[in-house]
């Protein structure tokens, strides 16, 4: 096999191997989240809004990366579920203000053994998880740098 070839084996694609660990890593994710109610995508907006509160739906979109088109859907089941609700600001009628409920802030204790949970499971080192961490972005940032929209 010649090594232009090579360059097209499976093993050797990164791209695989971020996909799988990907699946791997959410398949380990899914059976915490079903306790709680959530899918993996409504657990990363109710991590946002543990942390900030009360988002805009473009600043929530903005920090998960998603389009308004794509996090619609999650917010209106989340706010079906009691978590959060929506409103229209009132100084700007643009502007859809997301905030947590009682419910959902309470949703946040009952999560609270998730990323301990993940962490033990992943098997790294803090030291190896970091790094993983500071390489994925640094890929991110590359890629995004090299391929603008």
């Amino acid at each position: 096999m010649n090594l232009a070839d090579q360059g097209l084996l499976l093993e050797l694609q990164l791209c695989f191997d971020v996909y799988a660990a990907s699946r791997a890593i959410n398949k380990a994710y899914r059976p915490l989240l079903e306790a709680l109610g959530l899918t993996y995508p409504q657990y990363l907006v109710m991590l946002v809004l543990w942390q900030h509160e009360a988002q805009t739906v473009k600043q929530l979109g903005e920090q998960l990366q998603l389009d308004s088109g794509t996090l619609s859907p999650l917010l209106k089941r989340l706010e079906s579920a009691g978590f959060l609700q929506r409103q229209r600001r009132a100084s700007d009628e643009r502007e859809v203000e997301i905030q947590l409920t009682d419910a959902g802030r309470a949703l946040r204790q009952q999560a609270s053994n998730v990323p301990a949970s993940i962490f033990k499971a992943l098997g790294l080192t803090a030291s190896d998880y970091f790094e993983l961490k500071r390489l994925l972005h640094q890929v991110m940032a590359s890629v995004e740098a090299n391929n603008p929209d």
